[in-house]
């Protein structure tokens, strides 16, 4: 799909690379610009961290800080098709790298800017990281315990969520481009990114004086929660439909709770003697019951678990590459290549060339 299309991806750790991968696996051909000690993320989490959001990329070190390196990086820019870049704001331009320098010798180029809140905000330029946009976007609001106190995601969110709003971006971009012979600018904030997420919660925040969300998904209701099992294992219950709670009522013999659908939900009562019923039956018990009835019943799984499932096998999801186990593409990406490169691997080739093509 993207073919002949040639980024270069000036960001480190997630976003910016989550992003270029994403187009990697389309078919681009992803040029990495990293520093003379290489991205941080190639020593964090055992060097996972690196591989998983870098694999099919090339990897060319130049030295920003140099004025021969900010030679290097704009003349590598001239036959570029997007630039991708995650510094603070104001320090691309002071490289001489800025989308108005790139223009002047690249009228088509789409440039990327990823940042957490933007270019021009009363944040923009205060160090920030994921927790942090989801905090200022109200998610993190929204994903509290039993308590209300806020949980910390194991997943960084924003960031994930940043990058494909980011090669979203770019895509249209390049559509743009390609119907216009023009280039584009993109400001692009991850708070902003996250925050376009939250446009239920803000209506109904206006309208109906609610700050928890969509009452039927935030747990208020028993047939749309997640239960503990006998043996200390979750398990999540989906059956917002009539006739999915009839089923689940049906398959534990507890017809009485479908009286007065939905609203009899919202009991806590009877959230009460829902949680009870769980803790009678096992993890594997709940799911037998699950699979046997249409029930939106599904366990929560571990990441083992999820390596190991019988879902991820038929979807054909992970790839295993000199041990270590990639994520697939979906099916729709075109381009898979599980390499990761080492650091500088690809300099000599490309900056060798005067004008790269």
């Amino acid at each position: 799909m993207l073919q002949g299309v040639r980024v270069i991806d000036f960001s480190q750790y997630l976003p910016g690379p989550f992003a270029t991968l994403r187009l990697a696996d389309l078919g681009a051909e992803v040029i990495k610009v990293e520093p003379p000690q290489g991205d941080p993320s190639r020593f964090m989490a055992q060097k996972t961290l690196y591989a998983a959001n870098n694999r099919g990329k090339k990897s060319v070190v130049i030295d920003l800080k140099e004025e021969k390196g900010q030679e290097q990086a704009l003349n590598l820019l001239k036959k570029a098709d997007v630039v991708v870049e995650s510094f603070r704001p104001g320090v691309m331009d002071r490289l001489g790298l800025g989308f108005e320098d790139v223009k002047k010798v690249n009228e088509q180029i789409v440039y990327l800017s990823l940042t957490g809140f933007g270019q021009h905000s009363f944040y923009s330029n205060q160090g920030s990281h994921d927790i942090n946009y989801l905090a200022m976007s109200g998610m993190l609001s929204q994903l509290k315990d039993e308590h209300g106190t806020p949980i910390l995601p194991t997943n960084t969110v924003a960031d994930l969520i940043g990058g494909i709003t980011a090669s979203e971006a770019i895509l249209a971009a390049l559509f743009l481009k390609e119907r216009t012979g023009q280039g584009k600018y993109i400001d692009l904030a991850m708070t902003d990114a996250v925050f376009s997420m939250m446009g239920n919660h803000v209506m109904l925040n206006q309208f109906a004086n609610l700050s928890d969300g969509i009452p039927v998904l935030n747990g208020d209701y028993a047939n749309y929660r997640i239960y503990e099992t006998k043996d200390s294992r979750y398990m999540s219950l989906g059956a917002l439909e009539y006739k999915f709670w009839q089923n689940f009522c049906q398959a534990v013999n507890r017809q009485d709770w479908l009286k007065n659908f939905p609203n009899q939900l919202k009991n806590k009562d009877v959230t009460e003697n829902v949680k009870q019923l769980f803790m009678t039956k096992t993890f594997n018990e709940w799911i037998e019951l699950g699979e046997m009835h249409d029930c939106c019943l599904f366990p929560v799984l571990e990441i083992d678990e999820v390596m190991n499932s019988q879902y991820i096998d038929e979807r054909d999801l992970i790839h295993c590459e000199n041990g270590l186990p990639f994520v697939q593409p979906h099916n729709g990406y075109v381009h898979k290549s599980y390499q990761t490169a080492k650091l500088g691997e690809h300099t000599n080739d490309i900056l060798s060339t005067k004008d790269p093509t």
